[in-house]
């Protein structure tokens, strides 16, 4: 049997991360209750203060169903409220949180997970039945979870609750990389039968007091919770979309937590004495999607032309601002499964253009879509268009909603901006560089590629499995049409009274836990 050794929860320091994908609007000082008083009413005990965390949020549609989680402050506000079976390390390996092991057959086809005694905040104990209720939601497409793909590879049919505290996954195929599923964003574990989230109950370390869509959300330090109880007796996740008004709110002492902030803001924290930079070094990774399935991209050579053609060095200096590191066109720098052993790609101008003329390009003009949804995509949009035009090709932007930039880009245009923060390599190949994943948005499509990532999935040694899983990226690094042109750094910042927190990227265990928060 492929085993994972019981793990006790960890001492660990706490998170520190990102905003979000939604853009406008101001904080609302009076809606969110930051001129309101800042003690908490001590119900239960512990903690002395109200901790008050900043994010952008997402509108009125926003909704506590912790498997429909598209933006970060959904996942800090499902962190709160919610657990998990597993947990991701910073390096996206998994570690064990309501499951206290799991280990699967010689075949990697039958999953047996073991749960801890936990209790819902209404004191009814995690069972399997609840675990297998929320992972059928959360495979279900009408659901939305992010975690879908990969959770529809379990036969549900076939799954069972086998004891209280044991649950037998069947797979429709092997997997030795399945128990990566178990911390996705969009699994967190609700009670059976659970519909209406309007006054939600988890197994978080919080309970829930309030919530308005668009506006603040309120907790409560759930003193029972099986990993100890937090330390602070209140928590309130406020909205505050515009990066200034985050950054005012924290200099002002109106929020002790900042998220996402990047720039002049940047530069104007690490000279501030009331506050502490939160940095995670290449937390995100800046993207240009080629379509590959579509002309001019459907010619390899204009790829390779693209790819040779950016200065990755001075795209991070002048797009980020310097708070990044040039990327070599693959996700997942530093992380497990990422294969080390790569020369950096260098701008090679004579090349590109060579390559331009080969294929009868010359002065062929190209539409790169981009948004204000990431705060560098227009400037390196500017600079690339500038690079490109030394190797004969001609960029310009257009410019999208914010608010439907995503959606759009999905079937619209043949080059588009993205970013994806850290996820497990393996789930990333498999969801969005995988010959006709729903999310692969370049098209690409490589019998050799897919055969290697199913070859690394069925593999039960997980040294064979990594080496397999570089074999697939390297593959895939020149022609897939995605280009990774730099992994940015996620800043956020806090107040300098607050103890507990660390920076971590965003989607790991560390990032937006505030349970282990202490102020003064």
């Amino acid at each position: 049997m492929l085993t994972h050794a019981r793990t006790e929860p960890e001492q660990r320091p706490q998170p520190g991360r990102r905003g979000v994908l939604a853009a406008g609007g101001a904080l609302a000082l009076t809606a969110s209750g930051l001129l309101t008083g800042c003690g908490a009413d001590g119900k239960d005990g512990g903690g002395s203060d109200r901790f008050r965390a900043a994010f952008t949020a997402g509108g009125s549609r926003e909704t506590l169903d912790p498997h429909v989680a598209p933006n970060f402050v959904d996942q800090a506000r499902a962190k709160a409220l919610y657990d998990t079976l597993g947990t991701y390390a910073d390096d996206m390996s998994v570690r064990a949180r309501l499951a206290e092991s799991w280990e699967s057959d010689a075949s990697g086809t039958r999953w047996r997970i073991r749960l801890r005694g936990a209790h819902f905040h209404d004191g009814r104990p995690v069972t399997a039945k609840d675990v297998l209720y929320s992972y059928r939601r959360a495979a279900d497409p009408a659901t939305g979870s992010p975690s879908q793909v990969l959770l529809s590879s379990i036969d549900f049919a076939a799954s069972k609750a086998d004891g209280e505290r044991s649950v037998v996954f069947r797979l429709k195929a092997p997997n030795f990389e399945f128990p990566t599923v178990l911390a996705g964003p969009g699994t967190e574990i609700i009670p059976e039968g659970t519909k209406d989230f309007r006054k939600p109950v988890g197994s978080g370390p919080f309970t829930y007091v309030s919530f308005t869509p668009g506006g603040t959300a309120r907790y409560r330090r759930w003193a029972d919770h099986w990993d100890g109880a937090p330390h602070i007796a209140e928590l309130e996740i406020v909205p505050a979309n515009d990066e200034a008004a985050r950054l005012n709110a924290l200099l002002s002492g109106q929020v002790h937590y900042a998220a996402d902030m990047a720039g002049s803001s940047v530069e104007r924290l690490k000279k501030e004495g009331s506050t502490r930079l939160l940095t995670a070094k290449r937390a995100t990774a800046q993207q240009l999607l080629l379509r590959t399935g579509r002309e001019p991209f459907d010619d390899p050579r204009l790829v390779r032309a693209v790819q040779l053609g950016i200065d990755r060095a001075a795209l991070v200096r002048i797009a980020l601002a310097g708070h990044g590191e040039s990327g070599n066109d693959l996700f997942g720098m530093g992380l497990r499964g990422y294969p080390d052993d790569l020369e950096p790609r260098a701008r090679d101008v004579g090349e590109a253009r060579r390559l331009v003329k080969a294929a009868g390009a010359e002065g062929l003009h190209i539409t790169v879509e981009t948004s204000s949804v990431d705060a560098a995509w227009e400037p390196a949009a500017d600079l690339m268009a500038r690079q490109l035009r030394e190797v004969g090709l001609k960029l310009s932007a257009n410019t999208r909603a914010s608010s439907t930039y995503f959606s759009e880009i999905k079937t619209k245009g043949v080059a588009a901006f993205n970013t994806t923060s850290t996820l497990p390599v393996s789930d990333f190949l498999q969801q969005r560089v995988r010959g006709g994943a729903a999310r692969n948005q370049t098209q690409y499509a490589s019998k050799k590629f897919d055969t290697l990532l199913e070859r690394a999935r069925t593999t039960r040694d997980e040294q064979d499995r990594l080496s397999l899983l570089a074999r697939a990226q390297k593959i895939a690094r020149d022609a897939s049409g995605l280009l990774v042109w730099a992994f940015s750094d996620a800043n956020d910042a806090v107040d300098a009274s607050v103890r507990g927190l660390r920076a971590a990227p965003p989607n790991s265990h560390d990032w937006a836990r505030f349970d282990r928060v202490r102020i003064g």
